[in-house]
């Protein structure tokens, strides 16, 4: 709830008319003159009384105009938004809040002094992406937001048939897949803990020998030397990742999923699937299903390491022949097997509920789920612990098939989405949609190939360092090294890089092609101006630069698919050869086993470099605000989305700041009477939309939009086409009449948001830069602005000012006549219900409902 700001001080006449969101012209009219009786008197007076003449009150004040500035990425400083350094905190807590400048905290006591004018203020949400340290260990969980940016990205659907089962399968498969990541995470974790350093290298003397702290583990080194103990051992470090995951959803779930809407915000009993998602009332409510979620991950997770130990120990036990132990090994693995089921179906269940701001927990399976597998985990591990005297470590622990059959499984979920998406874009064709509908799968590879090159790059790199100077799997190595199937993809990534560098000089090309065709028509747009070569060639520059924009969903398409044929194939390079890539190669001729001994030892060195390149970048973050901030940035983009699909992902800051922005709106509006114009730039400008969508029909009347820099048409609409599309984008302009979007030809994310509509919502290309050369209005070179700094141009202002002006004639057209053909009383509006009616008493309006106290 945010507490009453200093508006709240000005609670007078002019609130008294807005509380019910209408005024009239009739309770402000002067009154009539009002005349005393004469004292009767046989006499006719000596002269004629005076008449005694009411004054008339004097004219009200006009209702506020405020404008709500909303930044984009990077964020901005209050003093830098406001463009005064004295600022002051209205409401809101030191993670995300409203600000005005020092002189406008009692605006609403003075409405004189603002005539003509709005009084601005800020809200700033930056620290919801890039606050404390504990925001670099989000590095960790990229391959999860990108695999949750999958299930948003789907195509549309037709309104007559929103294909409910369809949507439903796409989102299923974007969830086994984001399951399939966690599993993966917490396998490359055990694959380093427990094959590298329990199984392989305690159980070899020379590794041991080099690294005096694990001499506890080495064969005779005591109660821990035993393999089945080492691993038990071992095993607490994925185990406590998994409860780092737990602990960080759980921490974000509180503070970003828990933020309820207002009350009355939108009707949930009139809200139906074919409405626009992002207006239904629990869409920014996520609390349910990410609960529900995490507990299905964290199982997941604690049964993969449960899984890692008592594989290895059973297939002993089954060997040895040791009855007991036989039985407890098949239990506990069926054990295993039901768990995973269990987690499957909790998974698969349950999607978003959206038509209303769900309260309820799945209590059963949020508190039985985590907790069961937490128990079979130590179960487990007692197991692994009971005494095996004939038990030696050698080799590698089965982690090849492990992780192959990940991979398999990952690149059949995506072939599936990808037949469900082309499907769906079928059903629903939008010219504009990236990819032709085919974005989400191309994402949800992204996601994939991510997390497949973070956990081999792990192994690997643990595995070089624990081999010193050899080659892990290679012939004399000390060590047999990770997976096999791990330095098959270590081995494709020089032919991605190599492919990404020609898509990337092709591009450049283009870009440069189009530059010079630009720079000929650049001086002609200036009328007057001299022609100057090289100015001509800096604007074209920019715009040519911007428009590379446009191509990233084929390059993103490329990269997918490359990537996918090329983890097919080092898929089927393992399983056929079992041999790393440099050892499969020998004796097939000089050429070849030169070239597959490259593509390894490169492959390796990049994954170690970009590993170290993480962990620093990440250390440094930690550490560093402005480097905390460059992180910060990345979330604003990829984490706007709530955590449909993961919930490890990092955090939805939408869910808290959409609730902030539709309160503010609402609870303004509510106690003033006032217009509104939320003025969002960039990532501003989506959030600004998401917030108006939410509001309830009387308060959207008070509002208007203005957007710039804007990607929701360029960006959003194409990736995200079944939210910000053409469909919803024209259902918003209707439900929101005054709404206006400034772009720039320079800009590489901004752009129109709807082209071609009849009453246009879009004005640009702005000129950029404003002069061509120097004139006595710019002596200096003018600037060329890109995305930034839209303020600066005179059609900023003038578009906000007409907007208010159109919310003040929209106001005044709605305002009952007194004396009207209908007969109703100046102070009556249709229906017969009373309308608001002025009085020199000072009035408190009644807050919006849940905001009292």
């Amino acid at each position: 709830m945010s507490s009453p700001g200093p508006e709240t001080r000005g609670a007078g006449a002019g609130q008294a008319a807005g509380g019910a969101g209408c005024w009239s012209r009739a309770d402000h009219a002067p009154r009539a003159e009002a005349t005393l009786p004469e004292a009767p008197s046989p006499e006719p007076p000596l002269a004629p009384e005076p008449r005694l003449v009411a004054e008339p009150p004097p004219a009200p004040e006009p209702p506020l105009a405020l404008e709500l500035l909303v930044h984009g990425v990077a964020g901005a400083a209050p003093a830098e938004l406001l463009g005064d350094p004295r600022t002051v905190r209205v409401t809101g807590d030191s993670t995300a809040a409203v600000f005005r400048r020092t002189e406008d905290a009692d605006a609403e006591a003075h409405p004189g002094r603002y005539r003509g004018r709005p009084v601005p203020e800020a809200y700033c949400w930056s620290r919801l992406t890039s606050g404390n340290g504990a925001r670099a260990l989000w590095l960790l969980l990229l391959p999860f937001m990108v695999a949750n940016l999958a299930h948003w990205a789907r195509p549309p659907t037709p309104a007559a048939d929103p294909a409910p089962r369809t949507v439903r399968t796409y989102g299923v498969l974007v969830r086994i897949l984001a399951l399939s990541l966690t599993v993966l995470l917490i396998a490359a974790a055990c694959e380093v803990a427990l094959d590298l350093f329990a199984w392989q290298c305690a159980g070899s003397g020379s590794c041991t020998g080099r690294r005096t702290w694990l001499r506890f583990l080495e064969p005779g080194g005591g109660w821990w030397a035993r393999p089945g103990r080492r691993l038990a051992l071992a095993a607490l470090v994925p185990a406590a990742l998994t409860g780092l995951l737990w602990f960080l959803s759980n921490r974000t779930w509180s503070a970003y999923e828990s933020q309820p809407p207002p009350a009355g915000a939108a009707d949930p009993d009139t809200a139906s699937d074919t409405a626009p998602a992002l207006g239904r009332p629990g869409f920014w409510y996520g609390r349910r299903l990410v609960a529900r979620l995490r507990a299905a991950h964290t199982a997941a997770g604690l049964l993969t390491v449960a899984a890692a130990v008592a594989a290895p120990t059973a297939r002993y036990d089954r060997r040895a022949g040791s009855p007991v132990l036989e039985v407890l090994g098949w239990a506990a693995q069926s054990l295993l097997v039901a768990g995973g089921l269990t987690v499957a179906w909790v998974v698969c269940r349950r999607g978003r509920t959206e038509a209303r701001a769900d309260h309820r927990l799945d209590r059963a399976a949020v508190t039985l789920l985590p907790g069961a597998a937490l128990a079979l985990l130590a179960a487990v591990l007692l197991y692994a612990c009971w005494p095996r005297p004939g038990w030696t470590s050698a080799g590698r622990l089965p982690g090849d098939f492990a992780f192959g059959v990940l991979m398999l499984g990952q690149g059949v979920c995506v072939l599936a989405l990808t037949g469900v998406a082309a499907y769906l874009h079928r059903r629903a064709p939008d010219p504009a949609a990236a990819l032709h509908g085919l974005g989400g799968p191309a994402v949800a590879m992204l996601g994939c190939a991510l997390g497949g090159v973070m956990s081999g790059g792990v192994a690997q790199r643990v595995a070089d360092w624990l081999d010193g100077g050899a080659t892990p799997g290679m012939a004399g190595a000390p060590l047999p090294g990770p997976p096999v199937l791990l330095s098959w993809q270590a081995a494709v990534l020089p032919p991605l890089l190599l492919v990404l560098a020609l898509l990337a000089a092709w591009f450049a090309g283009r870009g440069a092609r189009a530059r010079r065709r630009l720079a000929a028509t650049v001086a002609a747009e200036y009328p007057g101006e001299a022609p100057d070569q090289a100015r001509s060639r800096r604007i074209a520059g920019a715009r040519a630069a911007a428009a590379l924009t446009d191509s990233a969903p084929w390059f993103v398409a490329a990269v997918s698919g490359i990537t996918l044929l090329l983890g097919a194939g080092a898929l089927a390079g393992a399983w056929i050869s079992g041999r790393v890539p440099g050892e499969a190669a020998r004796g097939t001729g000089s050429l070849l086993e030169s070239a597959a001994r490259a593509a390894q030892d490169t492959g390796s060195w990049l994954i170690g470099f970009g590993f170290v390149l993480f962990v620093t970048w990440g250390r440094r973050a930690y550490r560093d605000p402005a480097a905390r901030r460059t992180i910060g940035i990345l979330w604003d983009v990829g984490t706007f989305w709530p955590r449909a699909a993961h919930p490890f992902a990092p955090p939805c800051y939408a869910e808290r700041a959409v609730p902030d922005l539709t309160w503010r709106m609402t609870g303004w509006t509510g106690r003033t009477g006032g217009r509104l114009v939320i003025s969002g730039h960039s990532q501003g400008s989506v959030l600004a939309a998401a917030a108006v969508w939410q509001l309830p029909p009387p308060v959207r009347r008070r509002v208007a939009l203005l957007t710039y820099g804007s990607p929701l048409g360029r960006l959003y609409g194409r990736w995200f086409p079944a939210y910000f599309g053409p469909g919803p984008l024209t259902a918003l302009h209707r439900e929101v009449d005054c709404w206006r979007n400034l772009w720039r030809a320079t800009d590489p994310i901004g752009g129109p948001v709807l082209p071609g509509t009849r009453e246009g919502v879009d004005r640009g290309p702005l000129a950029d830069p404003l002069a061509y050369g120097r004139s006595a209005g710019h002596p200096l070179p003018a600037p060329i602005l890109g995305h930034s700094d839209y303020q600066a141009d005179p059609a900023f202002a003038a578009e906000r000012d007409a907007l208010l002006a159109r919310l003040g004639a929209a106001a005044r057209a709605s305002e009952p006549r007194p004396g009207g053909p209908s007969g109703r009383s100046p102070g009556e509006v249709a229906g017969g219900v009373p309308g608001q009616r002025l009085s020199k008493a000072r009035a408190v309006p009644a807050d919006p409902p849940g905001t009292a106290g």
